[in-house]
């Protein structure tokens, strides 16, 4: 005898006071979503800002710098 053997063959419930859910609602409740949306943004800007502002102190003296701050890679 199988765990769920006394309640397979039931009949599936069906609330008397919550309408059932549209299969499009239903589904969306699935589908992806960016959960930091505009995190890369914010991110971007962050390091841009941090970047020019080290430029006008002189700080990064070529692109190669500048590409290395934006990226995180140390150098190139």
């Amino acid at each position: 005898m199988g765990k769920y053997d006394d309640i397979i063959d039931l009949p599936h419930h069906v609330s008397k006071k919550h309408p059932q859910m549209s299969m499009r609602d239903r589904a969306a409740q699935f589908s992806p979503f960016a959960a930091l949306t505009g995190f890369e943004e914010a991110v971007n800007d962050t390091v841009r800002e941090d970047i020019e502002g080290k430029n006008n102190i002189g700080y990064m003296h070529d692109e190669e710098d500048r590409l290395s701050a934006l990226y995180g890679q140390g150098d190139l």
